[in-house]
């Protein structure tokens, strides 16, 4: 194919309302494109029919649910108000263990005195050891081993003695 072919093909498709052209033969394989805006078609979906139901069985099953969502908050309130919250004095990684192969500095359900080493808190390569400002039984870990802390984010549940 010769060059004058090839630009007889390109005024060809810039005449035409085509935007590719392909050309073949066992020689040679061409496919020319015209740059510039593509033509975009909308299409409207259409609007689903939504079947109504009555309110009032709607209102009274949520006020039902309010209530509900209060009293379990009244009840946290009150197992919680003897419990003691051992945060994060800082940011960083904790730890439960003083290294990876040894035994937690505390358990569930183990008693702690006010100074008891809890746990480390990994922060800028220092190690902190973490102590029980207070003295009563661990209830709950609420972080795992290796998990990031926030300052001030809630480590331990202990309930005070």
């Amino acid at each position: 194919m010769e060059i004058i072919e090839i630009q007889k093909l390109i005024d060809a498709l810039h005449q035409s309302s085509i935007d590719e052209l392909e050309y073949q033969t066992e020689d040679i394989k061409l496919r020319l494109k015209r740059n510039g805006k593509k033509n975009v078609q909308y299409i409207e979906k259409e609007k689903q029919k939504v079947e109504s139901f009555p309110v009032e069985n709607l209102v009274t099953e949520v006020a039902c649910t309010n209530q509900v969502e209060e009293l379990k908050q009244v009840e946290a309130n009150n197992v919680k108000e003897d419990l003691y919250e051992i945060k994060s004095p800082m940011v960083g990684t904790f730890y439960c263990s003083p290294s990876p192969g040894a035994d937690s500095y505390v358990k569930v359900g183990q008693k702690v005195d006010k100074g008891t080493i809890v746990c480390v808190v990994e922060a800028m390569k220092l190690f902190n050891e973490i102590e029980s400002e207070v003295e009563g039984e661990i209830v709950e870990v609420l972080v795992g081993n290796g998990d990031l802390v926030e300052y001030d984010q809630p480590m331990f549940l202990v309930r005070k003695k």
